[in-house]
């Protein structure tokens, strides 16, 4: 016989079978047992809660031969029958791939004829919401007076898209995530029946992947069961299975952000793509690790209510000193707008730079938050020691020690005439060469080095990334070289964090009074 998937396998057969929907199966078992059961039930929630597993005991129950407290008993011809999907009583409907007129019609009609073997016809529609609007409408009339041997069940996860006349005609039945510790649980009892070694750690983790779905629980743990086969499932091989990344990566993230250190950030998330990671997941999850981070800053909150170890609480701890709450406030709304649009993008990675750079270089931002984490970069600069002695238009704040006045280079004696000629043309030199070099040129700022060599000065990283290449440096050197009819030398440097132009270039732009124009 082929392999039977876990949540296939496993899937409850009773009422006292299902986990974390208690509220929902006590009422459902006391209508069973009172006999006052609805003629219409509309289930609603997230994937993976129990709705059509629920609808399918419920089925067997309204048939069973012999219930059990309000539970069907599983052994009756009916039930058997039932759960071997071989029953004229219970018609199961997949909305999504039936969803038009003719469809309902169907079951209109056959709503007509009484059942041929059990007490109830019990139809469960699936994906309610996928339905059109003829197809609601003709539900409705049946859907609110039923024969009385007519028992709907409807599944949906999006009930706001459900017709508010189909919603007064059903008893409304909301399903609500399953907990971890819940889910934790039945993979345990899974797993100990299927003789699989599994740490308690990784347990926890799939737990908390799962996302509230039971199913997707079930469905992670049989991927890291199958790629582990016969040997222990360990927390380090889940994480690689399933492709997160462990809490000391963050950690090491949020260091480098705090620091300023871009390159530091940008190698980390190099090994994290290296590792083949899912990036939408990394971005995902480090979210929730700033998350923490905001609860322990802003209350006392125990292990238990983060699903952290005790160990790193302590780490979280130890990190929140180093931020206040708006910067981290920032820090979430930064990578919050990041997490939706990197489904659509497809550069995901240089997407996922920007957003370490914004985080880096709060002077990149004109939001208040970001306006509140450079007055915090100040402050600090100040308590250290640092005075600020300028305010560029572009927001970075100039700074030097108490100890060391200001020293600013002074302008050679005599600039080339030929160096003069491109600084002066400089826009319109730049009309002349594509994209996207052009707007790596519009980032950079000019200089004059040792022998008369030109400087071209990138001030973020990702201009000087696309101008290091080589053909890029050629294209340049060769589009100068034909304006003025001479060999040039130029030399390209990037700013290092903290570094600030005036303070080790001559700035050849304001030598010659020239404006810098910079594309959006």
């Amino acid at each position: 016989m082929s392999y039977m998937a876990l949540y296939r396998k496993f899937r409850p057969d009773t009422f006292e079978d299902v986990k974390g929907q208690e509220s929902i199966v006590t009422t459902l078992k006391n209508q069973i047992k009172s006999g006052r059961i609805g003629h219409a039930y509309l289930f609603c929630g997230t994937r993976g809660t129990g709705k059509t597993t629920i609808a399918k005991i419920m089925a067997k129950a309204v048939n069973c031969e012999n219930p059990v407290d309000g539970s069907p008993c599983g052994e009756c011809p009916m039930c058997q029958r039932i759960s071997a999907a071989n029953s004229m009583n219970v018609i199961e409907i997949d909305a999504a791939s039936n969803n038009g007129v003719d469809n309902i019609r169907e079951i209109v009609e056959e709503v007509s004829y009484s059942p041929t073997e059990g007490k109830f016809k019990v139809y469960i529609i699936d994906e309610v919401h996928m339905l059109s609007t003829g197809a609601f409408n003709a539900l409705l009339k049946t859907l609110e007076e039923p024969p009385s041997y007519v028992i709907f069940i409807l599944a949906t996860t999006e009930s706001h898209k459900i017709p508010i006349t189909i919603l007064s005609r059903c008893q409304r039945y909301d399903f609500k995530r399953i907990s971890i510790d819940t889910i934790a649980g039945r993979i345990k009892e899974l797993t100990d029946k299927e003789q699989v070694d599994i740490e308690d750690a990784a347990i926890r983790y799939i737990a908390k992947a799962a996302d509230g779905s039971m199913r997707d629980a079930l469905s992670l743990l049989d991927q890291c069961i199958a790629f582990h086969y016969g040997e222990t499932l360990t927390y380090d091989k889940a994480l690689k299975v399933l492709g997160a990344v462990d809490n000391s990566v963050f950690a090491t993230l949020l260091e480098c952000i705090i620091d300023k250190n871009i390159m530091g950030a940008i190698g980390l998330l190099d090994e994290v793509v290296m590792q083949g990671r899912e990036l939408p997941q990394f971005v995902n999850d480090f979210i929730m690790y700033l998350r923490n981070l905001m609860m322990v800053k802003s209350a006392d909150v125990p292990a238990e209510v983060l699903e952290i170890s005790n160990e790193a609480l302590a780490v979280l701890k130890e990190e929140a000193e180093k931020l206040d709450i708006n910067t981290i406030f920032r820090y979430i709304r930064v990578f919050s707008e990041l997490s939706n649009q990197i489904k659509f993008a497809s550069q995901k990675r240089i997407a996922i730079e920007v957003a370490i750079i914004k985080l880096c270089r709060p002077q990149t931002e004109a939001k208040q938050d970001a306006i509140f984490d450079r007055i915090r970069a100040l402050e600090e600069a100040v308590e250290r020691g640092v005075v600020v002695s300028q305010m560029p238009a572009n927001g970075n704040v100039a700074a030097t020690q108490t100890k060391a006045a200001t020293i600013r280079p002074a302008l050679p004696k005599a600039v080339p005439d030929e160096i003069q000629k491109i600084v002066k043309n400089w826009s319109s030199l730049l009309d002349a060469i594509e994209q996207p070099l052009k707007s790596s040129l519009n980032n950079v700022r000019l200089s004059l080095g040792e022998g008369n060599t030109l400087l071209v000065v990138a001030e973020d990283f990702i201009a000087y990334e696309t101008l290091k290449r080589e053909n890029n440096m050629t294209t340049l050197k060769n589009e100068l070289e034909d304006f003025i009819q001479k060999e040039i030398r130029i030399e390209l440097r990037q700013l290092s964090d903290g570094q600030y132009f005036e303070d080790s270039y001559v700035d050849l732009f304001k030598a010659f009074k020239m404006p810098v124009e910079v594309e959006e």
